[in-house]
């Protein structure tokens, strides 16, 4: 007797070899599996592209060697390796709606998709103290924030990303082959009280510390606007220097806010239904647009430098053009 792969009620099977064993999945026309996947693919390869020029950016030009820049380095090379190893396995996984590779690389890619995207909290946390310490104690910002000691911070965001989700994942790690109920399910289990943990130390921590110190930010460069509109005596040259100066941390600062913005538009939809109790009701369909819509954060990163950050739009010019690859176009001045 033989058993089709094919059901009536819409579904097939992932291993048809191994009936007793396999998941069902959904039958999607194939018009549809190809738009699916033309789609999320186009959103890796642009996300890829735009945090590599950004990558190549502030590690070519030597003007862009800055702290604060260090922890834009840090946050696009995260994104970007969100676009080149996160992005495609779910690009596959959605539009084939079966796991084929097994549940090692199930357990291999949920850990890498827990860093990174533990990674990118930390690094937008970073870049939120180092704009609340240089808008709000300037005179110290430069003697407190030093490029090893931010370099410092990086590591240690990047090393503590590893082993917090290592410990939060290790017992789905362990027993990543006996937790999925059929062939070609990827699953990813963990107990209540790690995912309470994880939720209050990737979600709530981070969104309550980065809107507080925004707002603090916002609040003292409001107070500097005013002061340097009321201002009625002429500024030497050092003055106006120190004025510039305060007039580039501001613009910064209202990028942060975009940026803050983002990442909570897109980071919200996904923990609320935890927050609310409310996993249960969802779907797995509307669970991964929720998870990409984490993703997509990585790609509007990017979208904002270029928006408002001059140098990188002058950087993109010196790329695309090819005069990067002229002798002394490191120190080609993009500020």
């Amino acid at each position: 007797m033989t058993v089709s792969a094919d059901d009536d009620d819409g579904t097939a099977l992932c291993f048809p070899q191994s009936h007793n064993e396999s998941c069902q999945r959904p039958v999607r026309p194939h018009s549809e599996a190809v738009l699916y996947y033309t789609a999320l693919s186009s959103v890796a390869l642009l996300t890829v592209a735009l945090n590599l020029l950004v990558v190549i950016s502030i590690s070519h030009f030597r003007q862009l060697h800055t702290p604060t820049n260090l922890l834009l380095l840090s946050l696009a090379t995260c994104d970007l390796l969100v676009g080149l190893l996160v992005m495609p396995v779910e690009t596959v996984r959605i539009t084939d709606s079966c796991w084929r590779m097994g549940p090692y690389v199930c357990s291999l890619a949920t850990l890498v998709a827990f860093v990174l995207t533990s990674a990118s909290v930390g690094n937008v946390v970073l870049i939120s103290v180092d704009r609340y310490v240089a808008i709000c104690y300037p005179l110290r910002y430069h003697a407190v924030v030093t490029q090893r000691r931010t370099a410092a911070c990086v590591a240690l965001c990047w090393l503590s990303s590893v082993v917090y989700n290592g410990a939060i994942l290790d017992d789905h790690l362990a027993r990543s082959a006996r937790l999925t109920a059929c062939r070609g399910e990827c699953v990813v289990v963990i107990d209540s009280t790690r995912g309470a943990a994880d939720l209050v130390f990737t979600f709530i921590g981070p969104c309550t510390v980065i809107p507080v110190l925004y707002l603090r930010v916002l609040a003292v460069a409001v107070a500097q606007a005013r002061a340097a509109r009321t201002q009625t005596f002429a500024m030497s040259t050092a003055q106006a220097g120190a004025g510039a100066d305060r007039k580039s941390e501001r613009k910064a600062a209202r990028t942060l806010g975009i940026l803050i913005v983002v990442f909570l538009a897109c980071f919200c939809p996904y923990y609320y239904p935890v927050l609310a109790e409310e996993y249960s009701t969802h779907s797995d369909a509307l669970w991964s647009i929720m998870s990409w819509m984490v993703y997509v954060n990585s790609t509007l990163n990017p979208l904002i430098y270029a928006l408002f950050y001059p140098w990188f739009r002058r950087a993109i010019r010196v790329i695309v053009t090819l005069r990067i690859l002229e002798e002394g176009s490191a120190q080609t001045r993009v500020l």
